[in-house]
């Protein structure tokens, strides 16, 4: 390992960085790696890039092999690195060692994930004896360790697991942390001697953030006692230590005024002001009648107020306070504070019209940056989603600014706040029309803009946009009187700003305009797709694809037939701007514009089939030039879902287009395979898998030559491929079955199956699917020689390691296996196979998880699950064989079970005689889709005569006839209590049902309906 510095250091380069990485692979399967790794990153002789590098590494490699099955990290260096990273946290406390102390801390974190507490018992023992009220600088390792383990708690579901960490936590942790909170804030708040100099002060502050962002792990999902009986000294007003750090700012500490981070103070000011968010939201009780809120309200007014914190280093926490405002009026508790006009008018003065129009670096950006620009704007990728999306969790100022109105209008106050804001919506629009001639007049209108977007959202969501409006602001009025001028504008005729403002508009409120008002405004959507600006062409690119995937129910707004003629006019606009750029990165920058794409194929569909060859051609081009150096995951999936929904749309309409699609994918794809970017070939195998469904007849030879390939070892390495992998084999098994078992291709895909998928807990859901396809398309002849190892493997996973995942999917394989329509596919073909390997194995496998998995099925799966039933009940000989014929009623009683889950029970009124029957169900048939509306799935009306059968259970299960007749029941007496309809895919005419009595076990009720129905007639006991 004596290399290793230097291919972390060639790793770094672009030219050399495929080679080390690979032998950095190789190495880091040898035993001792990571903790020799570990040692080269607390080396200090190191280059410090080499220890950088080392640190990712090491933290990338055990996300990534702690808990693999196929090369875990060995658990000797398991041991160790438990050992030894809490130290190397210690070690790296200095201020030069930032960036690598925070890999090493996701390196904890992620190892704590999986072995915390259970094999990592001492882990905060450990971290509790190392905290010091002398040295502040190791105080920083230890918190920033802690903070790690405890924040995925702020995302975590509540359940009882959690709790279960976190009680073991407090238990060990909490006091400790209290003191020391308590201690470090004194230090600061007083100035003692301990912190006089500058370095002592920033550790210090360094470690008051760590301690502030802790307290807000550990109470984020419930209040621990020990911090609600302290819960006055740090809330309580006017003294409490949170209020005191509000007004905390060392002149040592603030920082340049030029630099874009926030100083310690800022960051322990916002870290307060997100803790006092939380305590409204969820422990509202504890801090009313307290005069904490009035208090802390105050301090925010005093901190933000009239623009007192200007600069882009307080961005954070004058979105944090003002998001703190609205959380406060929203929560319905402060009325009282927030509710009078003239406080309301205060608040939009000195606080929402300051920090809602653009500032001069927002300018700038959206010049220079103007991805990053439509992000923030839009708060993308991050949860917010944007002005007008309904999130509070904004991200800039002027959202978190606009974000306080629509609070306001939220709250019951909309009255007072349009009015308050409706004067400054004015005075804006009046200032531009009068100094339209003036540079910078724009800048009045797009906050006007702004505030009337604001003023008028109640309701919105990310998917939606607006979903519910302010009643006292009409929304198509401004629209018409101020934005459609701006939007309809030839370019350079109006700022830049103002028309991406019109567009927005649009964008926010989409779901608020009828169809016809969004047909009237598309075309001039398209025509900004040809603008110079960046942000304009992108930001309609964004809105016709938002406005395209409106729903009303559960149907699209837009067919094709609305959005035919202008479809490939969209197209071009967006390609082109596509193709303009000059590097396979910058081509692949603005997967806004490939997603629009991707949206209008999927609309226009089959209109696109004049154009769909020019369209491809070009898609493929871009794809040749991004695939030299991938570089945007987002736009890749939107390039590969155009190319594959432009195929399915055009093909499907005009199947002779096939070949041309593989002619103009099969180079790309193969050039992808062989030089193995292993970004597309998930998405090559599935397209592979697209085009070969597709066919109809015999599969062309290129795709066989492919097979060998997909069935090699090395094709399954990658973990992204596999379900890509098993898409493309069940489609030569459902296209081609007949030569992989002339040839003996198909005992390839068992022994992938039975080696690499059965056994993993990860990957064993795709070996089902592809069992499930090899048994509905292999003849139960061939595969009956290796259908015995096949159970064994099956039972081998069962028993090694099994999971509830695994089991159910166990279970519905068996079910299904004996409920498709396959010739010589008998349920007795399964439990010959498992009584094999040991008899009476049957019988334990139907009594511990058959039995109690059935009842657990989905809804989809159930329906399988009681044709399978229902088919072992009536076609099996085994089952009726002791000693298996004890768990004959067994299987009937979770038939009943399943049946019941599935559809609507239909009870007769009498005893003897069932009398007239109204039937209740809805017809399905295997894969669970309603059946044709010639189907008589409601109201059909059975006539009956002397049943006979008192509390009788019939099931009927008829898959692959349409056809529906009335049916008569014709019965003999008995004295069995319960009886089942055999389930039958070979439905002959027939109108009438017969009891057949010729076994004397039981009497087997034969069915034959006309329907793909599954349904289930109940009669009382008499």
């Amino acid at each position: 390992m004596a290399d290793l510095p230097s291919l972390l250091l060639a790793s770094l380069s672009p030219g050399t960085r495929r080679q080390a990485e690979q032998n950095l692979q190789t190495l880091s399967l040898q035993p001792g790696f990571l903790p020799q790794l570990l040692r080269l990153v607390l080396d200090a002789s190191q280059d410090r890039s080499v220890r950088l590098a080392g640190s990712v590494y090491l933290k990338n490699t055990v996300k990534s092999r702690w808990e693999d099955e196929e090369s875990a990290v060995a658990e000797a260096d398991k041991v160790t690195l438990r050992r030894d990273l809490i130290p190397a946290m210690m070690t790296l406390s200095g201020l030069s060692d930032k960036a690598v102390r925070a890999q090493i801390a996701e390196t904890i974190s992620s190892i704590a994930v999986t072995d915390f507490p259970e094999k990592w018992p001492d882990l905060i023992d450990n971290l509790v004896a190392s905290l010091s009220e002398s040295n502040f600088s190791v105080n920083v390792g230890v918190l920033q360790t802690a903070h790690s383990i405890f924040r995925p708690w702020r995302a975590a579901t509540r359940s009882d697991s959690l709790f279960t960490v976190i009680n073991f936590v407090l238990s060990r942790f909490g006091k400790p942390f209290l003191q020391l909170f308590q201690y470090t804030a004194g230090v600061l708040l007083s100035r003692s001697a301990q912190v006089a100099s500058k370095s002592d002060l920033e550790f210090a502050a360094q470690t008051q953030v760590l301690l502030v962002e802790i307290y807000y792990d550990l109470t984020c999902q419930d209040l621990p006692p020990d911090f609600e009986d302290t819960q006055n000294q740090f809330f309580g007003a006017p003294s409490g230590l949170f209020l005191q750090f509000l007004d905390w700012d060392p002149s040592e500490l603030r920082g340049d005024p030029d630099d874009i981070s926030p100083s310690l103070p800022s960051q322990v000011k916002t870290h307060i002001l997100e803790i006092a968010e939380l305590y409204v939201k969820l422990y509202p009780e504890t801090l009313q009648g307290s005069g904490a809120v009035e208090a802390l309200v105050r301090k925010v007014w005093e901190l933000i107020g009239s623009g007192k914190l200007p600069g882009l280093a307080d961005d954070g926490l004058v979105s944090q306070a003002l998001r703190f405002l609205s959380t406060a009026i929203r929560s319905g508790y402060y009325k009282d504070i927030f509710g009078s006009r003239d406080t309301i008018s205060s608040l939009v003065q000195g606080v929402v019209v300051p920090n809602i129009g653009l500032r001069e670096h927002e300018i700038e950006q959206f010049e220079d940056d103007p991805l990053e620009y439509i992000r923030l704007d839009l708060s993308l990728p991050a949860s917010s989603g944007g002005l007008g999306l309904g999130s509070h969790d904004v991200v800039t100022r002027r959202q978190a600014a606009a974000d306080v109105l629509r609070a306001l209008v939220g709250s019951g106050l909309e009255t007072e706040t349009t009015e308050v804001a409706g004067a400054w919506i004015a005075q804006g629009l009046r200032e531009y029309n009068e100094n339209r001639t003036k540079e910078d007049s724009w800048k009045a209108k797009d906050t006007a803009i702004y505030l009337l977007t604001a003023v008028a959202t109640r309701g919105s969501t990310t998917q939606h946009g607006v979903t519910s409006t302010n009643a006292l602001v009409d929304i198509v009025q401004f629209f018409s009187e101020h934005i459609f001028q701006d939007l309809e504008a030839d370019p350079g005729s109006v700022h830049p700003v103002l028309q991406v403002d019109a567009i927005r508009f649009l964008y926010t409120f989409r779901t608020q305009l009828t169809k016809p008002q969004l047909l009237s405004v598309l075309p001039h959507l398209v025509r900004h797709l040809g603008s110079n600006n960046y942000v304009c062409y992108t930001y309609a690119a964004i809105s016709i694809e938002r406005i395209l995937f409106i729903r009303q129910g559960t149907q699209l707004l837009f067919a094709q037939a609305d959005i035919h003629e202008i479809a490939p006019h969209i197209i071009h606009a967006l390609l082109l701007k596509i193709e303009q750029a000059q590097s396979p990165e910058k081509v692949a920058e603005n997967d806004y514009l490939m997603k629009c794409v991707m949206r209008v194929i999927i609309t226009a569909r089959s209109t696109l089939v004049p154009d769909y060859e020019k369209i491809l051609q070009r898609l493929v081009r871009i794809l040749g030039i991004i695939s030299s150096n991938p570089s945007n995951p987002n736009f890749d999936q939107y390039i590969f879902e155009s190319i594959s929904a432009l195929m399915r749309f055009v093909v499907t309409s005009n199947p002779a287009t096939l070949p041309i699609f593989e002619q103009a994918l099969f180079g790309p794809a193969t050039i992808i395979l062989q030089q193995d970017i292993d970004q597309y070939i998930p998405y090559v195998f599935q397209l592979l898998a697209q085009m070969l469904e597709l066919h109809t007849t015999d599969v062309p030879v290129a795709y066989r030559d492919l097979l060998q390939f997909l069935l090699t070892p090395a094709s399954w390495q990658q973990k992204g491929s596999i379900p890509g992998l098993v898409k493309l084999l069940k489609a030569f098994l459902a296209r081609d079955s007949a030569h992989m078992v002339s040839t003996g291709q198909f005992t390839a895909v068992l022994a992938v199956v039975q080696q690499r998928l059965i056994p993993s807990k990860i990957n064993d859901v795709w070996g089902f699917q592809l069992l499930q396809s090899v048994m509905q398309n292999i003849p139960p002849t061939q595969l009956k020689q290796y259908f015995r190892a096949i159970i064994v493997a099956l039972l081998t996973r069962l028993q090694t390691s099994k999971t509830d995942s695994y089991v159910y999917h166990f279970v519905h394989f068996l079910l299904f296996s004996m409920a498709i329509n396959v010739e010589g596919l008998t349920p007795d073909f399964v439990i010959s196979a498992v009584e094999e390997i040991q008899p009476q194995l049957w019988s334990q496998i139907l009594t511990n998880f058959v039995i109690p998995q059935t009842p657990k099925m989905s809804p989809k799966d159930r329906k399988v699950a009681a044709i399978g039933l229902t088919r072992m009940l009536t076609q099996s000989e085994v089952i009726l064989r002791e000693p298996s014929m004890k768990t004959w009623y067994i299987i009937l009683a979770t038939l009943h079970i399943s049946l019941s889950l599935t559809i609507d029970w239909v009870q007769a009124v009498g005893i003897r005689y069932i009398g007239e029957i109204v039937l209740r169900t809805s017809a399905f048939d295997l894969e669970g889709r309603r059946g044709r509306p010639g189907c008589r799935s409601h109201n059909d009306r059975l006539r009956g005569t002397d049943c006979g059968l008192s509390g009788c259970l019939l099931a009927s299960c008829c898959i692959g006839n349409s056809r529906s007749r009335p049916s008569r029941f014709c019965t003999r007496s008995s004295r069995i209590s319960w009886a089942t309809a055999e389930a039958t895919a070979e439905v002959e005419a027939a109108d009438q049902v017969t009891i057949d009595c010729s076994r004397p076990e039981f009497p087997a009720l034969r069915s034959v309906f006309g329907c793909s129905w599954l349904y289930c007639l109940k009669f009382p006991q008499g």
